[in-house]
């Protein structure tokens, strides 16, 4: 490989593993300001309060525009599952 080669080559290593720490740190940021939403679901999923909100809503006691995903048998379920994945994934990744 010629000089000039190398360095072109080099210098899209540079700007493709620069753009993704940019992407990556800015996710984790998100990510970990997102922490605290977690925990709240966590704990809501499954506690009396959730199922007297599921309860409610299959009696027709919400308001019919009030969104309610939070209700679904697995929506906050499946949201729990990726994030214990995803915080395994960034544990592996570091060791």
């Amino acid at each position: 490989m010629e000089q000039t080669e190398r360095i072109t080559m080099m210098e899209r290593c540079l700007n493709r593993a620069s753009q993704a720490v940019i992407k990556l740190s800015a996710a984790l940021d998100e990510y970990e300001a997102a922490q605290k939403a977690v925990q709240e679901l966590s704990a809501y999923y499954g506690s009396d309060t959730w199922k007297q909100d599921l309860e409610d809503d299959r009696q027709g006691l919400l308001p019919q525009d009030l969104k309610r995903g939070v209700l679904s048998e697995d929506g906050i379920w499946n949201l729990l599952e990726d994030w214990r994945e995803l915080n395994s994934r960034l544990r592996d990744f570091n060791n």
